[in-house]
This record gives structure tokens, sequence and C-alpha cells, in this order.
């Protein structure tokens, strides 16, 4: 595996890997590796004969208060991480890199709606920051695969959305979530978890699992499933956002007829701030 910083440096390698006509899938990541992100690696070399591992922690993806500046940076850990799935390159660029104007200054991507609730709701801008950051690891990196987790479920779609409005030449491919034994999706964030809560943790997969099951029974009210599983989240120990039924599709209103749902949350547990979805298909 080859470590990379510069990006003349990174034009250089590509453009030996496109004489040999070897495709190339990116992962773009901000670091602290679990296997949930190896396994993003995995799927892309299903895909592609060169993967580019990206490790940027990315400040316009964070608002005010967030947690940028405390955010997991474990980079030697990763580096040892990535060179026993055999990626090719680890690409971790500086901020100066990926925004050569600045922040203040930087050509901004907004895709509209779909980044408008949600998560996009408890967190204004973060989704504007996600395009921003990932059209530009895109531009540096021409890949024809991207790989992004399911766990991430509105932003897989809002990228899908970003590179289907742009016409990017890049396939997305989405990944099933990699989960802890006892159903916690893995997660960078999960380290914020006391051992107490981390007990409590898996009660949000839970909930969603417990949605699922009755939505596969016939049960309809999707209004009602969605209370019920806030009020279990909130029994548990959580400070729920939202608990939400949708068209897996676009994320719109759920209707009886529908046969791909999602089932969405994000809730808090003490300095954690955690999210998961089931996908339903009647």
């Amino acid at each position: 595996m080859i470590f990379i910083e510069d990006k003349h440096e990174l034009k250089e390698e590509l453009a030996e890997w496109r004489h040999a006509r070897d495709h190339v899938a990116i992962v773009p990541t901000m670091g602290n590796l679990h296997p949930g992100h190896v396994s993003l690696v995995d799927v892309a070399k299903e895909h592609a004969e060169r993967v580019v591992v990206t490790v940027f922690v990315n400040p316009t993806q964070f608002g005010e208060g967030e947690d940028f500046e405390t955010y997991p940076r474990t980079f030697d850990k990763d580096t040892r991480r990535l060179k026993t799935v055999a990626a090719d390159v680890l690409f971790a660029p500086s901020v100066e890199t990926v925004y050569p104007f600045g922040i203040e200054s930087a050509t901004a991507v907004t895709v509209p709606g779909l980044t408008e609730n949600f998560c996009g709701s408890f967190r204004p801008g973060h989704f504007d920051g996600v395009t921003t950051v990932v059209a530009r690891l895109f531009a540096l990196v021409r890949p024809d695969v991207a790989v992004f987790g399911q766990k991430d479920y509105q932003q897989q779609l809002v990228i899908r959305r970003m590179v289907e409005d742009l016409n990017l030449p890049v396939t997305i491919i989405t990944a099933a979530t990699i989960r802890e034994d006892d159903g916690l999706a893995m997660s960078s964030r999960n380290v914020y978890l006391s051992d107490d809560e981390r007990e409590k943790a898996p009660a949000l997969y839970q909930a969603l699992a417990d949605v699922e099951r009755q939505l596969r029974d016939g049960v309809g009210d999707f209004d009602a499933l969605e209370r019920q599983a806030s009020n279990e989240l909130e029994r548990a120990g959580f400070l729920p956002e939202y608990v939400a039924v949708r068209r897996a599709a676009d994320l719109g209103p759920a209707e009886e007829a529908c046969r791909e749902l999602v089932v969405l949350a994000a809730a808090n547990l003490g300095q954690a701030r955690l999210i998961d979805n089931v996908l339903v298909k009647l």
C-alpha cells in the first residue's frame, strides 16, 4: 500500500493505473477505521482492480458545537489496518489540498430536497459539507466506483442524487451495515459511549427491527409504529431525534402500496449521536 498526501503524486499513480486500463474505486472515510470500513474496501475490490481509501476529517460537515476538534484521529492504526486488507493507496490530503482557496471561499455543492429532513434538520449544513468534500475527492481521484455504507442511508441517497444531477462518471455502491454481535451498527463515534451506555446502545437496532417485523406482518399505521419505536428508545435511555418509515428510493412519505421501505432513526445516548436503519422489502 502506498501512502500519499500530495495531489500531484496521486495523479502520477492514477495515470499508471489508467494506462494499464485498471478500474479505480474510492472509499471515502474520516479515519478511525473499524471492521465496517474494512468491509467497504472488500466491496470496492469486487468492483475495481485498484482501491483508494481516503482519510480526511472534513471540517465543512461539522456544525457549530459538534465534535470536529475531538473527532477520534487514529492514523497509525488506520494505516496498519488498511495494509492488512491490501488497499492500493491511502490518500490523506491536507485541508489546503482539498480546499485550495480556503474553506470560507470554497465552491460548495448543495443537493436540495433530500438534505432538508431527518439528519439534515438536526445538523444544518452537514450534507452541504458532505457533498462538497465528496465532489472534491471525486475530482482528485476520478474513480469509476465509490463505496459508501448503508448505515448512513440518507447520505448515500444524497450522494447518488449529486452524481446523477451532475452527470459524474461514478458508480455508487452501497454496502451493507456491519454490526457488533449484539446488533449495534459499527461507527467511529461508538467510542463516545460509556460502558453503561454501550450496554444500552443495541436498543436502537432492536427498536428498528421491531418496526420491520410489524411491517412484514402487515401493520400499515406508520405513524403509530414511529411513535412506538420512539417511546421504546426513550425507555431505554435515549433522546430520540427522529424515527421514520419512508420510501427507500427517496425518503418520500410511505404508503401502503410501497414495496420497498426504510426505517431510519437518529438518537442521542450520552455524548454519542447514533444513527441506524433497516431496509424492508415487502
